[in-house]
């Protein structure tokens, strides 16, 4: 089956869009990706989505999410194009849309406890523009069940990374850092979790101290040329999250606009230098993941290997950062496995739509902390439905 997977991340920069010919089903599904690419956001829609994530107004809201739905459907039909497929040879799409808040921590609302998620970029839309049968808005399925409704993408690394008699841990470094611990193809034993931020708060800060003449530190060439200043790194270390026990999720709420702020305080305050701030952030991202590593995957048992994907994998004082803060462990990038790092997670949801559509179940209870396995996900027909029955 041909499957396109959509998604844009917590960075925000644009939807992510893989074509993904998938055989097999469940555990035993098979991958091979046919095309990617990221189609970037119109000058502007970052800067609105992360407002609507802060304090968004409902007609703002409204008015995004079928704006958001005309993007998703112009990438999918522009990713069948760019790789010579037509549309009507596509089987499925399987859309994650845009976060715009994430509340895993359950409220207290009268007799009920309620967690909750909102992804945006209407599916009703793409499905009509594309002709295609849409799955959308997974994470409510998990969250239902218990669960935080994150990390999703456990599903998709088991398949790729179990190793016979190899124990491993898959990191995805997006705006959140998330990490997957993989024990000798034990799918049961599973631990995945969110560490900390990734690039977000490292893109923040590069265009703050910019000016906005840079959105990122590409390679981590700016990070690589200041020092860590004892001072920031202490403080960011002690956010509570980064030594919060799992299962914990965290998004721009944790790390956005609030971080940024007293990071850009502090730096006020202590005279930090701008090359300085940002080689420790990028430290704060490399530290916390080993942190986490060590601190809640190494007591559950031996690690062999750690593979790095996500678009922070491309930083490399994250990764010198990492190995240096790991030593025995080798880390490698999923490229040294043959894998795409940036298409993983767009790859993971055309996977979910893939097994939606099979009726099964695609979360990860022991990561998600969901009371049980669920089938994720809204189908929306499209014209060839009747062909997908």
């Amino acid at each position: 089956m041909r499957v396109i997977g959509l998604i844009s991340g917590t960075s925000t920069d644009g939807i992510d869009a893989a074509l993904v010919d998938i055989k097999g089903k469940g555990l035993n599904s098979r991958l091979k990706l046919l095309a990617y690419k990221t189609y970037p956001y119109p000058k502007g829609l970052k800067e609105r989505i992360i407002e609507l994530s802060v304090k968004g107004k409902v007609d703002e809201i409204c008015h995004i999410n079928f704006y958001l739905g005309e993007l998703f459907s112009d990438a999918a039909n522009r990713i069948a194009r760019d790789s010579g497929v037509k549309m009507e040879d596509v089987d499925l799409i399987g859309s994650h849309g845009q976060t715009i808040h994430h509340i895993p921590e359950p409220r207290r609302e009268g007799r009920f406890s309620v967690r909750s998620t909102l992804q945006i970029a209407e599916p009703s839309i793409i499905a009509e523009r594309t002709g295609i049968t849409v799955v959308a808005d997974f994470r409510p399925g998990d969250i239902s069940a218990g669960g935080e409704g994150a990390p999703l993408t456990p599903y998709l690394h088991y398949i790729l990374f179990n190793q016979p008699k190899k124990s491993t841990v898959v990191v995805n470094i997006g705006g959140i850092s998330n990490i997957t611990y993989i024990p000798d193809r034990d799918f049961n034993k599973i631990a995945a979790f969110d560490t900390g931020p990734g690039n977000m708060l490292i893109d923040a800060l590069v265009h703050n101290l910019t000016n906005g003449k840079r959105g990122i530190d590409k390679g981590g060439a700016l990070a690589s040329k200041g020092n860590i200043n004892d001072y920031l790194i202490s403080y960011l270390m002690s956010h509570p999250f980064i030594n919060k026990r799992p299962p914990k999720t965290t998004g721009r709420e944790a790390f956005g606009a609030v971080m940024l702020k007293d990071v850009l305080r502090i730096i006020k305050n202590k005279r930090i230098s701008a090359k300085d701030a940002i080689a420790t952030v990028t430290a704060f991202t490399a530290f916390s993941i080993i942190h986490n590593i060590k601190r809640f995957i190494l007591s559950r048992g031996d690690v062999d290997a750690i593979f790095v994907g996500g678009g922070g994998s491309r930083n490399k004082t994250i990764l010198n950062l990492m190995q240096k803060a790991i030593d025995a462990i080798p880390v490698f990038v999923f490229e040294d496995v043959g894998y795409n790092s940036k298409a993983i997670e767009a790859m993971a949801f055309a996977l979910f739509a893939y097994e939606t559509i099979q009726n099964i179940p695609s979360n990860v209870p022991t990561a998600t902390g969901a009371s049980h396995p669920v089938v994720m996900g809204k189908i929306v027909p499209g014209k060839n439905f009747k062909r997908l029955r």
